[in-house]
């Protein structure tokens, strides 16, 4: 009777793990569709050009950044504006899809000057989430960035 319950509940362990192990795959399409977002948010920063990244973000959009500030879309462009690059890399960018969210996760490497004319040389790693909305798009929620030391 005991190695019976055992058994089952190992069955039970190993259907609910492989279960849960495909849970964040949808294929790949889906994957790629938020890997080229992310491209293009890239070529918004590449070409200084924060127009390509606003409709990606979501109405009610929120970054985090590496020094701990929180700021909503229209900061977050009005912050992306005065910026200007002199490069700017994406590295590492992995997304896994779960239903209608992705997170996407990568490294970040830019430099440049910001609003104050003050240059900037940054290594960071950041986390975006994806949702799909009722009109089918995907629109960035949230980001978050942590400095590489």
């Amino acid at each position: 009777m005991k190695s019976i319950r055992m058994w089952c509940l190992l069955g039970l362990l190993c259907a609910g793990s492989t279960a849960w192990s495909e849970t964040p795959q949808s294929g790949g399409a889906t994957e790629k569709a938020i890997a080229a977002l992310e491209n293009q948010w890239l070529q918004a920063q590449k070409t200084n050009n924060p127009d390509l990244v606003a409709p990606l973000l979501a109405d009610k959009f929120v970054s985090t950044g590496s020094d701990g500030k929180v700021t909503d879309k229209a900061q977050a462009l009005a912050d992306q504006k005065a910026r200007k690059y002199a490069s700017v890399e994406y590295e590492n960018v992995h997304v896994t899809v779960f239903g209608g969210t992705a997170i996407a996760t990568g490294g970040y490497r830019g430099s440049g000057t910001d609003a104050s004319g003050k240059p900037f040389d940054e290594h960071e790693r950041w986390t975006d989430t994806w949702v799909k909305m009722p009109d089918g798009k995907w629109q960035c929620v949230a980001t978050q960035g942590s400095p590489v030391k």
